[in-house]
């Protein structure tokens, strides 16, 4: 299960001792549920060993960065978290239990109201990530919805969103129209509404008014835009980011065709090793550059402060003709493959956050309210005055604190998302 959890307590004296665990992945980070306690900060901190980051495969377990006086200690779900704090901080992974939540599954829904209910109930815990937030990562018309506003406030020329529809019932004899009154043309995406779980990575490209009968509600509708075949995955962790490049999909002609739908399997197609016709790159054309880093902070920085989010991830492709950066997706808490600096730049942003950390406010806005977890609170978020202030924070200047580790390449051996 990927439900992590982590705490962390700021207290003199006190030392990791029994408590002390190990982080657990397995084919990427996909942590189990953790309390960390930060220990004996500041001039009193008593140094130890170095730091030791995690391994895959046989060399699954170790310490995590003990000489950053970072304990983790294992959280059990089925006991009340008030008998397992204080906890300065929470890192969670519940985004499958948020999912099925969502879908009126009952012990799912018992467990993310536990931990939201101490959440609640100790405002001066840090949260990564707020639920409010993540909710929204996770359902793709929100996702798309948040990105297509963001795009309106920036007026950046070098920033699109596709163009998206959503789709909860069978395709009706409107559906050209509402097609055309979103400016989608042929060919474009089908994806699940749900942005998490083995579902969600199953896709289709959709050519003609012949296979409109077999799309499957409740979807995302989105245009799809030629981009040389060419996917950059942006993983974010706080101020830090790292690009890595990934195959996609190829060229195709603009216009109906007779050509029928294509399925596939977003994660197996943009696997490093991929290599199949869906993914050739003989037909490239037009501009083909990487993404702006001034673009990739721009975005990153709107998003935390809209949503209060600081760990997750943007899939971003390069129009081969104007050469915009469009936002096709944004992942919770994505797998961060390819990325070996993750742990050294989750314990950076977890210390930066503590220390500056003020119960309501994060980034500078304030924090969207922790109770509004339905989904018509998440709903009241993109109306909000929160969602207001962080757009008109996106234009701001950059400060200098972001920052890029590496362009990785598409013949970098790193497992895939």
């Amino acid at each position: 299960m990927n439900h992590l959890l982590a705490g962390m307590n700021v207290r003199d004296g006190v030392t990791c001792g029994a408590q002390k665990r190990s982080l657990r992945t397995n084919e990427s980070y996909e942590l189990d549920c953790f309390s960390w306690r930060l220990v004996q900060v500041g001039a009193r901190a008593q140094s130890s060993q170095a730091s030791r980051g995690v391994k895959h495969g046989a060399e699954q377990e170790e310490v995590f960065a003990v000489n950053t006086r970072v304990c983790s200690v294992e959280l059990d779900l089925s006991r009340p978290l008030e008998d397992q704090g204080p906890l300065d901080a929470i890192i969670h992974k519940l985004t499958d239990h948020i999912v099925e939540a969502d879908q009126n599954m009952i012990e799912a829904q018992r467990l993310v109201q536990s931990v939201q209910d101490y959440i609640d109930a100790h405002p001066e815990t840090v949260i990564l990530d707020p639920l409010p937030g993540i909710r929204t990562l996770l359902d793709r018309f929100r996702s798309y919805t948040l990105i297509h506003r963001m795009e309106e406030c920036m007026q950046d020329e070098r920033i699109c969103s596709p163009p998206f529809l959503v789709l909860s019932s069978g395709c009706g004899p409107d559906m050209l129209e509402q097609l055309r009154k979103r400016d989608i043309t042929f060919p474009f995406m089908c994806k699940t509404q749900v942005a998490h779980g083995v579902n969600s990575h199953e896709m289709a490209i959709i050519f003609s008014e012949e296979d409109l009968k077999d799309i499957t509600p409740p979807c995302v509708l989105q245009s799809f835009i030629n981009h040389n075949a060419m996917l950059y995955k942006v993983f974010v962790v706080g101020e830090a980011y790292s690009v890595v490049e990934r195959p996609s999909i190829r060229n195709f002609p603009s216009g109906p065709t007779d050509r029928r739908a294509i399925s596939f399997n977003s994660h197996h197609v943009s696997k490093p090793e991929s290599s199949s016709d869906l993914t050739s790159r003989e037909n490239v054309e037009g501009q083909c550059r990487a993404p702006s880093a001034d673009v990739i902070q721009k975005i990153s920085r709107c998003l935390r402060q809209i949503l209060g989010v600081s760990l997750f991830g943007i899939d971003i492709i390069i129009n081969n003709q104007t050469g915009q950066h469009a936002i096709i997706d944004i992942n919770a808490f994505p797998g961060y493959e390819g990325v070996p600096t993750f742990f050294d730049d989750l314990l950076t942003h977890l210390t930066g956050v503590l220390q500056g950390h003020a119960p309501v406010r994060a980034n500078g806005v304030s924090q969207l309210p922790c109770s509004m977890l339905g989904n018509e609170g998440v709903a009241r978020v993109m109306e909000s005055e929160v969602m207001k202030k962080g757009l008109n924070c996106c234009n701001a200047e950059l400060g200098s604190t972001y920052h890029q580790h590496r362009l990785s390449t598409l013949t970098a051996h790193a497992p895939s998302q």
